[in-house]
């Protein structure tokens, strides 16, 4: 589960101070996901930094797993995010000459301590991700070999090598056309029903959000609306 906790969020502007979140809590549940919308600029990609613990908050607390992530070290957060948060850019960002299989198995050696004895492990699961994600046989194939849905698969998959408990996810059906874009929030609503995770999504798609099971709304940094969505 994660659990914001009245979230403050400022930067610097010349002389003054931007307050880009403020004042929000949220919780996400496992096995559900939460969309996040609202204007551009209202907040939603800051609030996502701060549940990611890559940014860390002006006050306020960002709890996963009974863990106040907040209180963490640079270097603590770090070894949390890697074994606790799963992250979907709304970008893929693959890397050019690695293949969709070894997108997924090269997370096993950023950072890890003793890498190189799970590999064996490495491999079957990213074996596993690729299958759920429906791109079995397209395991050898570089990014410019696939299509922008199958490189945003990749990239959820890729996410969620480590079992994470939490995913977060940005826009990730911004450069894909409707259809495209269904199948993506399809997947992510499957493999976190599948896999428990407590999910986070944000998102302009408004056509999506009847489909999550709570959806809430920022604008100007805070949330104005909470409301339970069908699924």
């Amino acid at each position: 589960m994660i659990r914001l906790n009245n979230i403050t969020l400022t930067f610097e502007d010349g002389d003054t101070r931007v307050t880009a979140v403020d004042h929000v809590s949220l919780t996400a549940r496992p096995g559900t996901v939460t969309g996040i919308t609202g204007p551009s600029g209202s907040g939603k990609s800051s609030l996502l930094a701060v549940a990611a613990t890559l940014i860390g908050p002006d006050s306020g607390q960002v709890h996963i797993d009974d863990v106040d992530a907040t209180r963490l070290s640079a270097a603590d957060a770090s070894d949390f995010r890697r074994d606790k948060i799963g992250i979907v850019f709304q970008q893929p960002n693959l890397i050019p000459s690695l293949t969709a299989l070894e997108q997924l198995e090269v997370m096993n050696e950023l950072g890890a301590r003793h890498g190189r004895r799970q590999r064996a492990r490495t491999a079957i699961r990213a074996a596993e991700l690729l299958d759920a994600v429906g791109l079995t046989d397209h395991g050898n194939k570089r990014p410019h070999q696939l299509s922008g849905g199958q490189r945003q698969r990749v990239n959820i998959a890729r996410a969620l090598m480590n079992n994470p408990s939490v995913l977060l996810v940005d826009e990730p059906t911004s450069a894909l056309d409707q259809e495209r874009g269904a199948s993506i929030i399809d997947l992510i609503l499957h493999l976190t029903d599948q896999l428990d995770t407590s999910t986070l999504l944000v998102t302009h798609d408004l056509v999506h959000l009847p489909r999550m099971h709570a959806v809430v709304k920022m604008v100007d940094g805070r949330l104005v609306d909470q409301v339970l969505a069908a699924v």
